[in-house]
C-alpha cells in the first residue's frame, strides 16, 4: 500500500490533480492530471511521470459530470494503478484566505464555512475551489483535506502596504490589499533558501509572469509589497485581464455604456490584458509571431508596466539583490525578457544576454549588483509539501524533493 498525498486546484469547469508519493521523508510526484468539461463534456486526462498522457471521455449517459463524479473518477483511477492507494492527505488550492488565513489550514466544517464567507471576494474562484473541497471529502472521506490559500504568503503585511485611501471601516470590514500567486512565491522562497541562502535573506522581487502575472516584494523571507490587490485584477496587465486600472473607466462603463456588473466583469477579466489589446491573442508565443502592430504593442505595454513595478517594489525594498523570474513567460519568453531586462545597468541590473538566450538558471553577468534567476514553479508541489507538514508527516519538507 501506498501513502499518497493528492493535490487538486478546482475551477468552474475543470479540475487539476497531482498524486505525489510521501515516503523516507521524501515527496515524489507520480502523475499529473486535469479533468475539462465539468457541467458538459468531460474530458479526463492523465500523465505519469516519465509516461505518456492518456484519458477518456465520460459517459454522459447519465447526466452532466460535475466535482463529485470528477473526483470519484481520480479515485477510481488511482485504486486501479499499482498495489493500492492509501491517500494520507488532500491539498486543496483555494484562492481567498480572507484577512484571517496566514498559514495552510485543516479543513473542517467550521473553516469551510468562514471560507465560504470570503466568496464576495472571489467569486469567480472560491465558490468552486469549495466545490472540489466538498467533492473531494466524498471521494476520499478517510482523508484528512488541507486547505492552502494564494493570499496566505501576503498576510503579514504592514497596514500601508494593505490598505486603500477609503474610509477606515471598508477596511475594516475586509476591502484591502490581499495579494495573490502566494503558493508561487513561497516556493521560489524556498528554493533560494535551499540553494541560495545568502540571497533568500536579502531584498528580493519574484516576477510571476504567466497568463496571470504579477510582482512580489520579499525582504528577508517575508513578503512586503505586491502587485495584486483586492483582486487578481489589479496589477500588471495579464493574458485577458487588464491590470492596473482607473475605477473611473469602470464609472464610466456603467453610466455611459450602460454595461451591468457582469458585463464589465466580464470584459475586465475575460476579455482585456494581452488578448484585448491585441485583438489576437492572449498567448505571447502567438503574439510574438504575429506582424500586427497590436500584437507589438500590447506585448510594448507589458513590458514596460513590468518594468515600472520592479522598479516601484525596489524603492518600497530599500534596494534590489536578486530578481527572479518564474511562470510560464518569465522561464520561456526569451525576447520579453530581454525587453523588460535590457538597459538597466542604472539600477544595477546587467544581463548576460547570451545566458538569456540559453535560459540559463543565472542570467546576470557575474558581479551584477542584482543577480537575475529564472527559476521554475511548482504550485501543486507547494501545496504538497504543506498537506505533508500539516498533517506532521514529514517536517521540514522543502522542495524540491525526488
Amino acid at each position: 500500500m501506498t501513502d499518497l498525498i493528492v493535490t487538486i486546484n478546482a475551477g468552474s469547469s475543470s479540475i487539476k490533480f497531482s498524486v505525489y508519493r510521501i515516503a523516507q521523508g521524501q515527496l515524489t510526484q507520480l502523475a499529473l492530471g486535469q479533468i475539462d468539461g465539468i457541467g458538459g463534456k468531460a474530458h479526463f486526462a492523465v500523465k505519469k511521470t516519465g509516461g505518456e498522457k492518456t484519458g477518456y471521455d465520460f459517459d454522459q449517459s447519465q447526466g452532466a459530470v460535475d466535482h463529485r463524479v470528477a473526483l470519484a473518477a481520480v479515485l477510481d483511477w488511482l485504486e486501479s494503478e499499482g498495489d493500492g492507494a492509501n491517500v494520507v492527505g488532500v491539498g486543496h488550492r483555494v484562492v481567498h484566505g480572507g484577512p484571517i488565513y496566514s498559514e495552510p489550514v485543516r479543513l473542517d466544517d467550521a473553516v469551510l464555512a468562514k471560507l465560504k464567507s470570503f466568496e464576495p471576494l472571489a467569486p469567480l474562484h472560491q465558490p468552486f475551489n469549495l466545490a472540489g473541497v466538498e467533492a473531494a471529502r466524498a471521494a476520499f472521506p478517510g482523508a484528512p483535506q488541507v486547505a492552502c490559500f494564494d493570499t496566505a504568503f501576503h498576510r503579514r503585511h504592514t497596514f500601508i502596504a494593505d490598505t486603500y485611501a477609503l474610509p477606515r471601516a471598508y477596511y475594516d470590514e475586509g476591502v484591502r490589499r490581499y495579494g495573490f500567486h502566494g503558493l508561487s512565491y513561497e516556493f521560489i522562497h524556498r528554493i533560494l533558501r535551499h540553494e541560495e541562502p545568502v540571497l533568500a535573506r536579502g531584498k528580493v522581487i519574484v516576477a510571476h509572469l504567466g497568463n496571470g502575472a504579477s510582482l512580489c516584494a520579499i525582504n528577508a523571507g517575508k513578503s512586503v509589497g505586491s502587485t495584486m490587490g483586492f483582486t487578481a485584477l489589479d496589477g500588471l496587465p495579464m493574458g485577458t485581464r487588464c491590470g492596473q486600472l482607473d475605477p473611473g473607466v469602470v464609472l464610466y462603463l456603467m453610466e455611459e455604456k450602460n454595461m451591468s456588473a457582469a458585463q464589465i466583469t466580464d470584459l475586465l477579466y475575460k476579455n482585456s490584458g494581452l488578448k484585448g489589446m491585441s485583438g489576437i491573442s492572449n498567448d505571447v508565443r502567438e503574439l510574438e509571431a504575429s506582424d500586427a502592430p497590436s500584437a507589438r504593442e500590447a506585448l510594448d505595454y507589458f513590458v514596460s508596466r513590468v518594468r515600472r513595478n520592479i522598479g516601484g517594489l525596489s524603492a518600497e525594498l530599500g534596494g534590489l539583490d536578486c530578481l527572479v523570474l518564474t511562470g510560464g513567460i518569465g522561464e520561456n519568453a526569451v525576447n520579453v525578457r530581454r525587453k523588460i531586462l535590457e538597459n538597466m545597468e542604472w539600477f544595477g541590473i546587467q544581463i548576460d544576454f547570451d545566458a538569456n538566450a540559453r535560459n540559463e538558471r543565472i542570467i546576470s553577468e557575474k558581479g551584477s549588483p542584482t543577480v537575475v534567476l529564472i527559476l521554475k514553479t511548482d504550485e501543486e508541489r507547494m501545496i504538497a509539501a504543506h498537506t505533508a507538514e500539516l498533517l506532521d508527516l514529514k517536517k521540514p519538507l522543502v522542495p524540491p524533493l525526488e
